[in-house]
């Protein structure tokens, strides 16, 4: 068997994103990423979740990956965009969204005042 790990350290270098983002997007540390690449029994689910963020098709490196994938794709019912997946993690979007909201909220209510004057 191959060292997973040592697979997963190449691609993740050769994709050329930086591994704190990597990081992010798996809600992981960098620490825990490195313990990744030492480690030669990576989790299969892991490993398609860094395939899916490096898009990096991991099946001819690693053997048992192809049917895997194949099993994970049946029970997979929706996996939203990243850009939507980043804005919901963003505060400033929410905020952003909310303080619209008031202002539209805000015009309605002065606009009904000025009816009833």
């Amino acid at each position: 068997m191959k060292h997973r790990g040592k697979i997963i350290e190449k691609a993740v270098r050769e994709s050329g994103i930086s591994i704190t983002k990597i990081c992010k997007k798996l809600g992981k540390t960098t620490r825990w990423m490195y313990y990744t690449f030492e480690n030669p029994d990576v989790s299969l689910d892991y490993i398609i979740k860094i395939g899916k963020i490096i898009h990096h098709d991991f099946s001819s490196e690693i053997k048992e990956y192809s049917s895997f994938m194949e099993k994970s794709l049946r029970y997979t019912i929706y996996e939203p965009e990243a850009s939507y997946i980043d804005r919901l993690e963003n505060a400033d979007y929410w905020k952003d969204k909310y303080l619209e909201l008031l202002e539209k909220y805000n015009a309605l209510l002065a606009e009904k005042i000025e009816r009833k004057s």
